[in-house]
């Protein structure tokens, strides 16, 4: 069955454009407008029209689809983004979809049925695994990766954790660890990306040895503590993709005897409040979290409203910030 990306695909012009001719057309030029519609009849795409129509009276509300709404960096991109929401008179519905597409799905249906006018995803798009864009959905992504099928709003994760790594190099450290997240989540590869291009400009070999899954949440960061530990070769610096699992891995390494950062330095991500009062202060990236969630409202508000969009991927600025967690190496 086809779908608005297939159209988008063999039109030769973005999903945005696509959503804006089926509803909008007369925002779109003559030229766009003839690609879609020869490519609608090619590959065969009826849209919705029933959903289209029955949506055609604002709600005034958006639904956001958070993966783990215990996470404290989605809690802060909320704030920005009922923050931004508020100052237009929307109210923002939380969908707490612990990863689960079905979950998501279920969601939309507020959409659909005229409950909310839009979606603001927080989870990182994998393929076949997560929503794909509809022409009658307006959907963005915040805090999205690479290559998301619809509009987003992200950092460049790949070169956050690069800078990270070249630090510690730079510190002295040739083994360096790597606290992962979720194996199959796209900020997890971007990140590990990051890692192993800096190693590589470093000529240090990657050894996979030195990875550790977990799953983003401090508990995760306490049990890679104790595979630290155990390792007959230690690292004498750990990168971890978030800062709660660093968090939780600075304890579990304390309970083993080992100092930190006197005898392993440790790094996060996101620069999550409890970051800088962390026992030691952590060397983390600061995503600006309410920034990407005002911004992908204002985007998705942009759609909601039929605008043409300046840009489908706005990818915002991040900052390093050293603490005391990585000293140089002694």
């Amino acid at each position: 069955m086809s779908n608005i990306r297939e159209v988008s695909r063999v039109a030769g012009v973005s999903i945005a454009t696509v959503s804006r001719a089926l509803s909008h057309p007369e925002k779109v030029s003559k030229e766009a407008l003839a690609k879609v519609n020869a490519a609608i009849e090619k590959v065969k795409y009826r849209p919705n029209m029933m959903a289209r129509n029955f949506r055609a009276v604002r709600a005034y509300s958006i639904v956001v689809l958070v993966p783990n709404i215990s996470n404290l960096f989605f809690a802060t991109v909320i704030r920005g983004i009922e923050d931004a929401a508020q100052q237009k008179g929307y109210s923002v519905l939380l969908g707490d979809t612990r990863d689960s597409i079905a979950r998501e799905r279920d969601y939309t249906k507020l959409v659909e049925t005229r409950q909310a006018d839009g979606i603001l995803q927080l989870r990182p798009h994998v393929p076949g695994e997560s929503l794909e864009p509809e022409a009658d959905i307006p959907m963005v992504s915040t805090c999205g990766c690479e290559d998301t099928p619809y509009p987003s709003v992200r950092i460049d994760n790949a070169g956050a954790a690069g800078e990270i790594v070249q630090y510690l190099i730079g510190q002295g450290h040739r083994r360096i660890g790597v606290l992962a997240g979720l194996r199959d989540n796209p900020h997890s590869r971007d990140r590990l990306r990051g890692y192993r291009e800096a190693l590589h400009k470093a000529d240090i070999p990657y050894d996979p040895d030195l990875l550790v899954n977990g799953d983003f949440t401090m508990g995760s960061g306490l049990m890679a503590a104790s595979h630290f530990a155990r390792m007959k070769n230690r690292p004498t610096a750990i990168f971890s993709m978030n800062d709660e699992m660093a968090i939780g891995c600075i304890q579990g390494l304390k309970s083993a005897g080992i100092r930190v950062p006197e005898d392993m330095s440790i790094t996060g991500f996101d620069d999550i409040e409890f970051a800088r009062y962390s026992d030691p202060p952590l060397t983390t990236v600061a995503q600006p979290a309410e920034e990407l969630g005002r911004i992908g409202f204002n985007t998705l508000l942009e759609l909601i409203e039929g605008q043409e969009l300046q840009q489908t991927e706005t990818v915002l600025p991040y900052e390093f910030i050293v603490r005391k967690s990585t000293p140089a190496l002694s």
